[in-house]
């Protein structure tokens, strides 16, 4: 840990202290949020992954746009790396694979601002087990 010598490296680490209390009071209640899940196994780095992460984390603070972003393993789609999973409030899902930044930028301006879908979106292939609500 870094010592604080002046009053601007007090603000700095106020800052980054208040950065990671807002993380964590968004993830008590992710449901009320856009949460964006970016794949980091070793082919979503490769790919490019971990810039396409920290381009949301960014811009969507830089935007005011409540929302979670975190990191998850591998979502089976390395062909079309790197992949996220874009969740609005209410709503299912949506999976986009080839996002470099300028498609992550196209997914925050038209599908996290007004919902209107954009180009890259990995069709669902499978079914959902839900134990819950089985029929007997």
């Amino acid at each position: 840990m870094s010592k604080i010598l002046s009053l601007a490296d007090l603000k700095k680490k106020r800052d980054e202290l208040k950065s990671g209390l807002d993380i964590r009071i968004k993830a008590l209640n992710p449901e009320n949020s856009v949460q964006v899940k970016v794949a980091m196994a070793t082919c979503g780095i490769a790919s490019g992954a971990k810039t396409v992460m920290e381009f949301f984390l960014e811009q969507l603070d830089r935007r005011n746009i409540a929302a979670v972003v975190t990191q998850t393993g591998c979502m089976g789609y390395c062909y079309a790396e790197p992949t996220i999973e874009v969740k609005l409030p209410g709503q299912d899902p949506v999976v986009y694979g080839f996002v470099d930044l300028k498609r992550a930028d196209q997914i925050i301006e038209k599908y996290i601002k007004t919902g209107e879908f954009v180009d890259g979106i990995i069709p669902v292939n499978y079914e959902t087990v839900d134990l819950n609500n089985k029929e007997e």
